[in-house]
């Protein structure tokens, strides 16, 4: 152990390395159980939006490398870093490199719009969830683009086709939850590059929490 803590130090607390691992798992849960519309989906989205909560806040009041001031990076340093990657001479950073905290923000909204548009729909579809009231409101924000329901006498014929009209929720989440996985993908791509690029696991690092001991931004 001792040998350890002079050849590697302590990057990503465990409030941190638990969200990215749960967050992983959730979101497989969740794109797979897309289409069966079950509560399994609806649960593992609410999960990950307490995930992205928590994430939030600790980006604010985290440790160091937790938190957005540390990996949040203008457009000169983020095209300054993609051209170091190009020539070969990026410099190593122990927490985020400019590119990966573009890619971690631009995950977290992803996944924001996505489960709120997830949440849309199913107040929509359902009558139930945190946003169904919004939903409920949407006729009068939009009377243009929404028809009355005629319904049978047991209501089913409105069940049926009246929520028809929200059909361009589901079309938004389904659209959001595509591009967030299109973002995980190029996420492990960049992983694998980079920890050719530096001769370290980044995996590793995230799972243990801890970095190699070295030249470092």
């Amino acid at each position: 152990m001792k040998s350890d803590s002079k050849t590697s130090i302590n990057v990503w607390d465990p409030l941190v390395r638990v969200f990215h691992w749960s967050l992983a798992l959730f979101f497989i849960v969740s794109y797979l159980s897309g289409d069966e519309e079950s509560l399994l989906h609806v649960w593992s989205g609410y999960a990950i939006v307490t995930l992205l909560a928590i994430r939030i806040v600790w980006g604010i009041i985290g440790s160091k490398y937790a938190r957005f001031s540390n990996f949040v990076y203008g457009p000169a340093e983020i095209r300054g870093y993609a051209k170091g990657m190009l020539k070969g001479d990026a410099p190593r950073y122990i927490g985020h490199n400019p590119l990966g905290g573009l890619m971690i923000v631009v995950l977290l909204l992803s996944l924001m719009a996505t489960t709120t548009t997830g949440m849309l729909y199913y107040g929509a579809e359902e009558g139930k969830g945190p946003l169904a009231g919004v939903v409920a409101e949407q006729s009068i924000i939009m009377p243009s683009l929404v028809s009355s329901a005629h319904a049978d006498d047991d209501g089913h014929e409105a069940k049926e086709h009246g929520d028809e009209r929200y059909e361009y929720l589901e079309d938004l989440h389904e659209f959001f939850a595509n591009f967030t996985l299109f973002l995980v993908m190029i996420h492990l791509a960049g992983v694998l590059v980079e920890s050719a690029f530096h001769k370290e696991s980044l995996v590793r690092a995230m799972w243990t929490g801890r970095k190699r001991v070295g030249p470092q931004v």
